[in-house]
């Protein structure tokens, strides 16, 4: 009898793995994942429209599989047991509630009606034979909701990479989330002269930390960065120093002077050779640049807020370099003091420099940027470029009045945005080949 109970489930398994396969061919996935246990749930949710409670389940029925082997394992009755058994059940509830949604899901995408979920539950193997074998079990029109055709198309633009400044040819920046490969980034084309300080904006997860990291060379993304003469990627080991980054955080100890600290920073991004007393002409110049000179000799714990942000970019300046980067430099700091900043980026930038910010008040420190880069998610919440260009261009560009209302314009309707920014990334690359915008 037990023999025969073990056969029909191993013959249930089987036919419900062939269903699936139908299924997934259906939905456009490859249909030889339904042989393999776990991966098999991640792509009935990914056929589901139900990605997250497809990786859920593949997390859970791990789970649910130790916990198996560990009740198998104990003496029935010890307390080793009983956790196992408590945690077998712990893990069904939200398995169920999962799977359900799936379920669901799949209803939807096949245009059926939502009762089929009772027989999902009860008989998986059959549903998944039904729906897989029957011809008249299809995907409904417009699956498998792909919006790649809704996204706006890749420009073509490319920009010359031997012009001065910064010359920045993004393909694309990709990263690998649970088997699925998702594009973070896409066709970002500009070039940026020297002497122009730039303001990064665009709202939250758009892209903007993922493409400073892109340019900087910190995560590599399929491009070509050049600055100057000097290729960013291919030449990281040395360009590296000639790129500063300062972040939102302070990474100041406040038991240090500030002479020392900035001691510190030199002694890791100059020359080693650097005789001792350049070094210190350096430290004494740049103290004196970002008027932290009268406090070089306190300590970092008792200086100003503003003090102690002007020290942050001060330990990136250092080393002098020819592109500058600040994540949020105001952050913290009232109007007054963030305006004295801002204009101390001003003077930067005017040396020859490149100076990019991000910054969550723009509007406030506007008129002392040069350009804008303007982020945002299109429709397959890919990073695009809306706009690259002179800040007073962007507002009739964008047909806005401030920086806020832009961000505004790009947000997706979801953030309590406008949804516009598919629009504005076809709008600019128009503007850039030269068409009509």
């Amino acid at each position: 009898m037990m023999d025969r109970i073990g056969a029909l489930s191993l013959l249930a398994e089987l036919l419900g793995m062939i269903g699936l396969w139908r299924i997934f061919t259906k939905c456009g996935r490859k249909g030889w994942h339904s042989l393999i246990p776990f991966l098999r749930r991640y792509e009935q949710g990914i056929c589901a429209r139900k990605e997250s409670e497809g990786r859920a389940i593949v997390l859970l029925e791990i789970g649910m599989q130790a916990a198996f082997v560990a009740t198998a394992l104990f003496k029935r009755g010890s307390w080793q047991y009983l956790v196992s058994a408590m945690v077998l059940l712990i893990i069904l509830i939200p398995l169920t509630i999962f799977s359900l949604r799936i379920y669901f899901g799949l209803c939807d995408s096949f245009g059926r009606s939502r009762l089929w979920v009772i027989l999902w539950l009860l008989a998986e193997w059959l549903c998944a034979g039904i729906w897989g074998f029957v011809p008249g079990f299809r995907t409904i029109e417009g699956y498998p909701f792909d919006e790649e055709s809704a996204a706006p198309e890749v420009s073509g633009l490319e920009v010359d990479l031997t012009a001065p400044g910064l010359s920045i040819n993004i393909d694309r920046r990709t990263a690998v989330n649970f088997l699925k490969t998702k594009v973070l980034l896409k066709d970002i084309h500009m070039n940026i002269p020297l002497g122009h300080l730039v303001l990064l904006l665009g709202g939250s997860g758009a892209g903007k930390t993922t493409f400073l990291n892109a340019v900087t060379g910190y995560e590599k993304a399929k491009a070509v960065i050049t600055l100057g003469d000097s290729n960013v990627y291919k030449e990281y080991n040395k360009m590296k120093y000639d790129i500063g980054f300062v972040p939102q955080q302070d990474l100041v100890r406040g038991s240090d002077t500030v002479y020392r600290t900035l001691s510190d920073a030199a002694s890791l991004r100059l020359p080693a050779d650097m005789k001792s007393e350049v070094r210190r002409s350096r430290i004494n110049e740049v103290l004196d640049i970002f008027g932290l000179t009268p406090v070089k000799s306190s300590l970092v714990d008792k200086l100003s807020g503003g003090q102690r942000k002007r020290l942050s970019i001060a330990m990136e300046y250092i080393s002098d370099p020819s592109l500058f980067i600040l994540d949020e430099p105001d952050s913290g700091l009232d109007g007054v003091m963030a305006r004295a900043l801002f204009e101390k980026l001003r003077d930067i930038a005017d040396s020859g420099k490149i100076v990019i910010v991000i910054t969550h008040t723009p509007d406030r420190v506007a008129d002392l940027f040069d350009d804008v880069i303007v982020v945002a998610k299109d429709v397959r919440r890919t990073g695009r470029l809306a706009y690259y260009g002179p800040i007073k261009e962007a507002y009739s560009f964008f047909g806005k009045n401030s920086m806020e209302e832009i961000l505004m314009s790009i947000n997706r309707r979801e953030e309590g945005g406008e949804g516009r920014a598919d629009d504005f990334v076809r709008k600019y690359a128009a503007l850039a080949a030269g068409g009509e915008a």
